[in-house]
């Protein structure tokens, strides 16, 4: 059997809503938060807060994958991760990222570029402090981005760190912390009828500004 398949039938018609500059806020934070909430409100998504990040990697390719947003605020998008992972070392050699969410249910995404920075360590302390047990315990068995030899390696890890932490406090390692990705620009797709979609772009200024301009879908 050839593997492959003919996808240009593939169709849908986009007409839930519109993206006009007379109905958007001066801050793009503020048109994030309330798509955000209108997402969660429409109860079709699994986990609103997923987002793609691509970074450009070690060996100069850009890679993609899927994590959680934690937080966000008007300085940027917070999330978590093993600071020693692929991710990690391709953000200590170009901070420069893009992260991306998809929402096919309401027809929207976002796509903001920015400058990925590490967080405060009070503040990592924090979050992981708020994360399950297994979850901590996960984060300090998996030497992310490693090979490992086989997935009962993994769980092995996993059962010697429960005893050994047994009736203990667990300490965020060094290793694992936050990045805020602070935006440069930020673009809101909304799909519409005929393909012509709405998309407008928040672009940052000098003087901390934003300049909003439609682009042609």
């Amino acid at each position: 059997m050839k593997s492959e398949k003919d996808l240009s039938d593939y169709r849908k018609v986009y007409e839930k809503s519109e993206l006009l500059e007379t109905n958007v806020p001066d801050n793009p934070i503020q048109l994030f938060q309330t798509w955000f909430y209108e997402v969660e409100k429409s109860g079709g998504v699994d986990e609103a807060n997923a987002m793609t990040i691509t970074t450009i990697g070690l060996d100069g390719f850009p890679k993609n994958r899927v994590v959680l947003l934690k937080k966000y605020t008007e300085e940027g998008f917070i999330f978590y991760t093993n600071y020693n992972s692929e991710k990690g070392k391709a953000i200590t050699a170009n901070p420069n990222v893009c992260i991306s969410f998809f929402w096919p249910n309401i027809e929207r995404q976002v796509i903001v570029k920015g400058k990925a920075e590490k967080i405060s360590k009070n503040l990592s302390d924090g979050y992981f402090e708020s994360r399950p047990r297994g979850s901590q315990l996960g984060a300090i068995a998996s030497d992310q981005s490693a090979v490992v030899s086989s997935r009962e390696e993994l769980e092995s890890a996993l059962k010697a760190l429960e005893a050994e932490y047994e009736n203990k406090e667990i300490v965020r390692p060094d290793y694992w912390g936050g990045y805020i990705i602070k935006p440069i620009s930020i673009e809101f797709w909304q799909g519409r009828p005929n393909r012509l979609h709405d998309r407008i772009r928040y672009t940052l200024q000098k003087d901390y500004n934003w300049k909003i301009e439609r682009l042609n879908p």
